[in-house]
């Protein structure tokens, strides 16, 4: 009988060590935004600079037009010009005071600027505009998970999905609180559904592939990182889900080389920092 709890005790260990570091994987995957970033109805190329001269020369022909504004608005914070997309918002507002996409667009701006309480009250105004707005609902739900405010944040989600809304923000985001509390069966069913929205995003193929594997669906698990890897290389955390996968199952050198790759993406993403150093340690 000894020699029997002998030998399973090494397993047992392994298996508690395994589970840790799944919870630190689930813990960070709840901090990622979504699957499409935030400005998802503003395609990527709208921040460009010959994109925004384009939108300057319309300004300059209709300098009251609250919608070119917004717009303009939308293309500085693809390009990650804060400053001028908060003025272009303002302005957009100014023009037409119950302008609800605007007033939504804004508090993005102000929440990536650090400005909580400002964007807390735009997405309010917004929601006040016009209560059928899916984006504000979802614009806000971000906002309330990053400050803890887990229940706020999943009835917007919720309210969101009521609306039918297309964005697939809503069930990646619902499927992370679901995911947190260890609801994994619908953490699965909220990712298919963005995947199902979004299929060229790597963040909801990452959100189910941790469910899968906390609930010990290895394959499944394996399968949605390598797709995330696919769609795109240079996401940390696809690659630090596959290196877990790996050393799950004994597979240390290729572990080490996900990882590796992992930590030359992401060089402060501390799972994959951390299961370096124990797969080379061991």
């Amino acid at each position: 009988m000894t020699a029997a709890m002998g030998d399973r005790e090494p397993k047992m260990r392994s298996g508690l060590v395994m589970a840790a570091l799944l919870a630190g994987l689930l813990a960070s995957a709840c901090q990622s935004t979504g699957p499409t970033g935030e400005l998802t109805t503003i395609d990527t190329a709208q921040g460009s600079e010959q994109n925004i001269s384009s939108l300057t020369a319309v300004i300059d022909r209709n300098p009251q037009d609250p919608e070119a504004y917004n717009v303009r608005g939308s293309a500085y914070g693809r390009g990650g010009k804060y400053r001028e997309a908060l003025d272009d918002f303002n302005k957009a507002i100014a023009l037409r005071p119950n302008f609800y996409q605007a007033y939504a667009n804004r508090a993005l701006i102000h929440r990536f600027l650090g400005d909580q309480q400002s964007a807390l009250n735009d997405y309010n105004r917004s929601i006040q505009l016009n209560p059928s707005y899916d984006a504000a609902y979802i614009g806000r739900g971000n906002l309330y998970r990053r400050a803890g405010q887990v229940t706020l944040a999943f009835n917007d989600f919720q309210k969101a999905i009521q609306l039918d809304t297309t964005d697939a923000r809503a069930y990646h985001n619902r499927g992370l609180i679901y995911q947190s509390q260890g609801q994994h069966a619908f953490a699965i069913e909220d990712f298919s559904s963005s995947i199902s929205m979004s299929p060229s995003a790597p963040e909801p193929y990452n959100g189910r592939g941790l469910s899968y594997l906390a609930m010990n669906d290895e394959d499944n698990a394996f399968a949605d990182f390598n797709t995330a890897i696919k769609l795109d290389g240079k996401v940390a955390e696809s690659w630090a889900n596959q290196a877990l996968v790996y050393e799950r199952r004994g597979e240390k050198d290729k572990a080490a080389k996900s990882y590796q790759q992992a930590v030359r993406l992401d060089p402060n993403y501390k799972p994959a920092v951390d299961g370096l150093a124990r797969v080379k340690g061991s």
